[in-house]
């Protein structure tokens, strides 16, 4: 295993190619030397900072300074790109993943400026509950990146614009499941 800023370190070493590679390694499950979920979680931030954003790698919030290991909250991540401010939640597993992320990105949301936008990525997908909750946690916005769409990004190189196209569409539509491959009506 390693510690964050090992994971930091060696995945900032991937360009597009030894991403894309990692990313196939990761789904037939030959990853080496990475704690569970941690690979996916860094291969999605990675892949936005090669399309420029700035990013903040994995961290945790303590509830007080006074009380030493009070984590209140772990994030996966953030990213700043295009005027917009994420947060990032990155589930790494292949079955479809339920309501609990969503809910717990909600909590998250709430405790932040009203324009971040929490985007939850899943290389399994969401379950039906999870994509009819979606559609109720307004006023909070929040984006479902499937496990196909983060392959072609990927392949594409095209989380960017991906993103931007998922932004778009929740504002045009109010809702934050759109797949970014599906053309805009």
């Amino acid at each position: 295993m390693g510690s964050e800023e090992e994971y930091k370190s060696r995945i900032r070493t991937m360009g597009w190619a030894r991403l894309r590679a990692f990313h196939d390694r990761l789904v037939q499950g030959r990853v080496q030397n990475w704690e569970p979920g941690k690979a996916f979680e860094y291969l999605i931030l990675r892949a936005f900072e090669l399309e420029g954003a700035v990013v903040t790698w994995p961290y945790s919030i303590t509830l007080s300074l006074s009380e030493p290991g009070g984590e209140m909250e772990q994030i996966d991540g953030a990213v700043f790109m295009d005027g917009l401010a994420c947060i990032v939640e990155a589930k790494d597993t292949s079955k479809a993943i339920g309501t609990e992320p969503l809910a717990k990105m909600r909590n998250q949301l709430l405790r932040r400026p009203s324009s971040s936008v929490g985007l939850i990525f899943s290389r399994g997908g969401f379950s039906s509950a999870a994509t009819t909750l979606i559609k109720f946690v307004a006023p909070q916005t929040i984006l479902l990146w499937t496990g196909k769409e983060v392959a072609h990004a990927l392949k594409h190189r095209a989380f960017r614009t991906g993103l931007q196209r998922k932004y778009r569409r929740s504002v045009e539509q109010g809702l934050g499941l759109h797949d970014f491959l599906e053309k805009s009506a």
